[in-house]
């Protein structure tokens, strides 16, 4: 089974992490080096390790990224909801045009 190309982005991200840490670089700068992580969380990281506060302010970006998907799924869900009632009503109406076209079609032919 092969793994998706981002599992193996980010895993490659998190052992170079792993590396720099372990020779003594801060963790917001090990962050930063990547490159994949936005500038809020490589700040919020930094603030958390200077006032001892990490596990807070990681917290804090967890919830900003799970409102964020949270907002973006309700805005996507709101914009098919017409989509879908307009594809159900035509597929009920041609259904309802083939049921009785036939019984109207028999009082032509009489």
């Amino acid at each position: 089974m092969q793994e998706p190309q981002e599992i193996i982005f980010f895993s490659k991200a998190t052992l170079e992490i792993k590396e720099e840490i372990s020779i003594g670089l801060q963790l917001h700068k090990a962050i930063e080096k990547t490159n994949i992580f936005t500038n809020m969380v490589v700040q919020m990281v930094a603030i958390g390790e200077e006032s001892g506060t990490l596990e807070f302010m990681l917290s804090k970006v967890a919830n900003f990224y799970e409102e964020a998907v949270e907002n973006s799924v309700d805005s996507l869900s709101s914009l098919l909801e017409p989509i879908i009632m307009t594809i159900l009503g035509l597929l009920v109406g041609s259904l309802v045009i083939a049921m009785y076209l036939p019984i109207f079609k028999l009082g032509t032919v009489i």
